[in-house]
């Protein structure tokens, strides 16, 4: 299996042309740029965002060009420490153009089988995968680029199922 990386899958976003979607169904991330602002953040003390930056303008960028950029969260309750975090920052997310929707996980469908092994990933227009891999710790190791049509098929049918099951962000009170 060949993994790209998170720049070579941000690339991703020059190209798509009306919908990214991510699916996220982790508890917990270990993104080495979050470490700093997370540590402060489990303290109480102010939080420097400015690591969202690069995030942000993309995700702005691409916005403004009238495409779409949205995301579920599965998340587990009671909420872990990192899920809480990744709520209070999430308006970030929100207010440059990303729309973001929360589904505990209990009120999946109990016949539901996640794609891809069940690991997380973005859908391009409904017809490129881009499959998350991490390793032991959490750390994220790669993109993996999938375009078998059944696999991009049944990502769509999740997609769909779980945007109109999932809350959005300002809405979502943990």
């Amino acid at each position: 299996m060949e993994l790209i990386s998170s720049a070579q899958r941000n690339r991703l976003f020059e190209t798509f042309t009306k919908d990214a979607f991510h699916l996220e169904l982790r508890d917990d991330y270990s993104v080495a740029d979050e470490d700093g602002p997370y540590e402060s953040w489990l303290r109480q003390e102010p939080v420097d965002y400015a690591y969202m930056q690069p995030w942000t303008q993309l995700i702005q960028r691409v916005t403004g060009q009238g495409k779409t950029v949205r995301r579920v969260r599965v998340v587990t309750q009671p909420h872990s420490p990192y899920i809480q975090w990744e709520h209070a920052a999430t308006a970030r997310n929100e207010d440059a153009g990303e729309q973001v929707r929360w589904l505990p996980r209990h009120f999946l469908p109990d016949e539901l089988v996640f794609p891809v092994a069940g690991h997380d990933w973005w859908l391009f227009d409904g017809h490129l995968l881009a499959v998350g891999h991490f390793d032991s710790d959490g750390r994220v190791l790669g993109s993996e680029l999938v375009e078998t049509v059944d696999v991009v098929a049944d990502c769509v049918r999740v997609r769909d199922l779980l945007w109109g099951l999932a809350t959005p962000h300002r809405e979502y009170k943990p």
